[in-house]
C-alpha cells in the first residue's frame, strides 16, 4: 500500500504544483480547462505507477476534478480553503492505495524500487518549495495590503525558496541544529527592517515562523517515509 501511495502522491504533487501552470489555475472555471487539468492528473498517475489501463486511476482523476470544482465553485480561495482542498486530495490517494494497492505491485516499475525514495524525495522537495510557497502566500494575504513592500521585486518569495530548501535539506542530513543557526540569521538580517513598525514586525515575524514550520514539517515528514521505503542506494556498498 505504502508504494502505491508513494507513486499516487508524487503524480499529485507534479500535477498540481508543476503542471498546473497559472493560466490553467486561472480558467479551471470553464469546464474544458478543468478536464485538461483531470487529464493531466490521469497521465501522471498513470507514469507514476506504470500503470495505463486501471479504471481505479480514471477514479482518481475524476475524484480530482469533483474536489477542484467544488473548491473554485464555492469559493474557497483563502489558506484554509487550500489546505482542505488538499487534505481532501490526499484522503482520495490513501482510500485508492488502500483498495488497489497492488498498482505499485503490478506496474511497468515494480522492478525499480529505487524510484520509490526518489519519489519521495522529489515529492518531499516540491511541497517544501512550490506548495509552501503558494500557501504562505495565501496565509500572508490578508496581511500584505497593509505593508508598504521597497525591497527588490521577487525578493520574499526568493527568500522563502531559499530558507526552506536549506532548511529541507539541514533535516534530511541531520543537521536539525543548523535550522537555529537559520533563525538567528534571518532574525538579525531583517532586525533593522522589523523595528520601523509594528506592522512590519509582525508581518515578518508571521511569514518566517509559517515558512519555517512549513519547511520543517515537511522535511520530517519526508525523512519518516523514507525510513519505512526500500533504502536509496545509489552506488553499491563495498564488501
Amino acid at each position: 500500500m505504502i508504494e502505491t501511495f508513494t507513486a499516487l502522491f508524487f503524480a499529485h504533487v507534479i500535477a498540481d504544483f508543476v503542471l498546473q501552470t497559472a493560466w490553467i489555475n486561472a480558467q479551471k472555471r470553464r469546464a474544458p480547462v478543468m478536464l485538461l487539468h483531470g487529464a493531466l492528473v490521469l497521465v501522471c498517475a498513470q507514469a507514476a505507477t506504470g500503470q495505463w489501463a486501471s479504471p481505479w486511476l480514471l477514479a482518481l482523476a475524476a475524484a480530482h476534478v469533483v474536489i477542484d470544482a467544488l473548491k473554485i465553485w464555492g469559493g474557497f480561495h483563502h489558506f484554509r480553503g487550500f489546505m482542505v482542498d488538499q487534505a481532501a486530495h490526499v484522503a482520495t490517494l490513501a482510500i485508492i492505495s488502500f483498495y488497489a494497492p497492488h498498482l505499485w505491485a503490478t506496474g511497468l516499475w515494480t522492478a525499480l524500487p529505487v524510484l520509490l525514495p526518489l519519489m519521495v524525495l522529489t515529492s518531499g522537495l516540491l511541497v517544501t518549495l512550490i506548495t509552501g510557497q503558494y500557501a504562505i502566500a495565501l496565509l500572508m494575504r490578508p496581511h500584505g495590503y497593509r505593508i508598504r513592500n521597497n525591497g527588490l521585486r521577487e525578493g520574499g518569495r526568493q527568500i522563502g525558496l531559499l530558507e526552506r530548501g536549506v532548511i529541507f535539506a539541514l533535516i534530511l542530513l541531520g543537521q536539525p541544529i543548523g535550522v537555529g543557526f537559520l533563525i538567528g540569521a534571518k532574525s538579525i538580517l531583517r532586525f533593522g527592517t522589523a523595528t520601523r513598525d509594528q506592522r512590519t514586525a509582525e508581518y515578518v515575524i508571521i511569514g518566517t515562523l509559517a515558512s519555517f514550520g512549513w519547511a520543517i514539517l515537511t522535511a520530517e515528514a519526508t525523512r519518516r517515509a523514507l525510513s519505512i521505503l526500500p533504502p536509496l542506494e545509489i552506488v553499491p556498498l563495498l564488501p
